[in-house]
C-alpha cells in the first residue's frame, strides 16, 4: 500500500476516524533525516497493507504539526482506533522502526 499524503482536509478520514492502525510521519522536504527514512517507511507499509501509513509535510500543515507537539522532525505518531499512542523521534533503521511499527 503507497503512503498517503494527509493535508487538513483529509486528516479526519484518514486518520482521526480510522479504527485501525495509522503511522503518520511527520516531515519536511528540506529534511535530510526524513528523506532517509521515507524509503524504510515505505518499503514497510508494502510489507503490512493492514496499516494505514500516512505522511504530513509540516511546512504545509503547520497546524497538525502544532496540534501534536511536533518540535523535531522526522517524528512518527502511532494511532490506534484514531488516538495516538506512541511517538518514534528522529532516523531509525529499518529494522527498529519495523518493530516499533508492529509493538
Amino acid at each position: 500500500m503507497a503512503v498517503l499524503k494527509v493535508d487538513h482536509s483529509n486528516f479526519k478520514q484518514t486518520v482521526s476516524d480510522n479504527p485501525g492502525k495509522v503511522i503518520l510521519d511527520f516531515w519536511a522536504e528540506w529534511c535530510g533525516p526524513c528523506k532517509m527514512i521515507a524509503p524504510l517507511v515505505e518499503e514497510i507499509s508494502e510489507a503490512h497493507p493492514e496499516i494505514t501509513f500516512c505522511k504530513v509535510n509540516v511546512d504545509d500543515e503547520p497546524a497538525i504539526a502544532a496540534a501534536y507537539g511536533i518540535m523535531s522532525i522526522p517524528t512518527l505518531i502511532k494511532f490506534e482506533g484514531g488516538k495516538a499512542v506512541d511517538q518514534n523521534v528522529g532516523y531509525s533503521g529499518k529494522e527498529i522502526l519495523e518493530a516499533w511499527i508492529l509493538k
